[in-house]
């Protein structure tokens, strides 16, 4: 029974990081109506760049919600102004095209920014730091440790 809870805790989690990836997807598609195949790139970008931020921060003796804080906060604007060009540069002189043209636009600007984000950073595999405290929070058998508090915290919060 205990490893039917943890793995119910386990899908929770897991469900609540594809619940927040759909959502881009939704909100994309109900205000451009164009199925935003570069979507999960602008995601990649924004994980990198939060790596690349958090990485120049881990001397500095910051807290680690503090450096995921700022690293979160970086990745907002990157995020947010890359979505801005990429509407601006590539979607929206093809507001009026028929439907192939900006749907091939859109895989055009995946590979484009897998592309540049290989050239950038590498195609590596990065560990991202572990920036808040590790130890498992016991329910009386089955766990859930402080990231996974925040992942599941958050998603209610803006699914909400």
């Amino acid at each position: 029974m205990e490893t039917f809870f943890q793995q119910i805790i386990n899908g929770l989690v897991l469900g609540s990081m594809y619940a927040l990836v759909a959502l881009g997807y939704t909100m994309v598609y109900g205000i451009i109506n164009l199925i935003n195949f570069a979507h999960g790139e602008i995601l990649m970008v924004g994980a990198l760049v939060s790596w690349t931020v958090v990485s120049a921060l881990a001397d500095s003796g910051m807290p680690g919600w503090l450096m995921m804080l700022i690293g979160l906060a970086c990745a907002v604007v990157v995020c947010t102004s890359l979505n801005f060009l990429v509407e601006k540069i590539a979607y929206r002189p093809l507001r009026n095209a028929p439907r192939l043209a900006p749907l091939i636009t859109a895989m055009g600007m995946s590979l484009l920014l897998q592309t540049l984000a290989m050239i950038i950073w590498k195609p590596n595999p990065k560990p991202f730091p572990l920036l808040l405290p590790t130890t498992p929070i016991d329910l009386g058998g089955p766990v859930i440790t402080i990231t996974q508090c925040v992942i599941l915290g958050s998603t209610v919060m803006i699914l909400a």
